[in-house]
């Protein structure tokens, strides 16, 4: 007979690596409803969740694609999509009335300071979501925000290599968005987000 131990099964969500028990036990001890962010290769899904014993409560909830609707012809995942994708959350919390405060969860993933998740939450946080944040040190600079990084990067591969700025913004192109315009577009978006 052998004598080892059995080897006790982990819950299949665990398995599959798409929870971490002991981070959400975390969040939902403070028995407040979760903002949550989650990204694919093509899009940013971001929602207000409420747990449940059956599982938990779509409040409300937006991805990055709906950001066509207002005109935003671009990458739907990189910074300045994500803080539209914020903006555009707390525009429709406030048009459902939703006037919690919120935790912030954002999954398996750990959030790079001046990333993507973070420029999700600045936006959630400028449309008036009340959200637990620390301090302002982890939000990308307002350049970064806007696109006028990505801006300057087109303008200059346009002017000194047209066929690499044709294979790099081959996406942005084909949607007939140009690149050198981000900017002007970002704002265009925004502004109808907040009005």
């Amino acid at each position: 007979m052998a004598n080892k131990k059995s080897k006790p099964v982990l819950y299949r969500r665990k398995r599959e690596r798409r929870t971490n028990y002991k981070k959400r036990l975390s969040l939902l001890k403070s028995g407040k409803p979760r903002l949550v962010y989650r990204s694919s290769n093509t899009k940013i899904v971001a929602q207000v969740t409420r747990f449940n014993v059956n599982g938990d409560l779509v409040v409300l909830g937006v991805d990055s694609k709906s950001l066509n609707s207002n005109g935003w012809k671009f990458s739907k995942k990189n910074i300045p999509a994500s803080y539209l994708t914020g903006l555009l959350l707390a525009k429709v919390a406030k048009e459902k009335g939703f006037n919690e405060e919120v935790v912030f969860d954002t999954g398996l993933v750990s959030p790079k300071i001046k990333g993507r998740i973070y420029a999700f939450l600045k936006g959630t946080l400028d449309g008036g979501l009340k959200v637990l944040a620390g301090s302002d040190r982890i939000f990308p600079e307002q350049d970064k925000l806007s696109g006028k990084d990505i801006e300057s990067y087109a303008i200059n591969l346009k002017e000194n290599d047209k066929k690499l700025f044709e294979t790099k913004f081959s996406s942005n192109l084909k949607n007939k968005a140009d690149p050198t315009q981000i900017t002007a577009s970002f704002e265009k978006v925004k502004k109808e987000l907040t009005a």
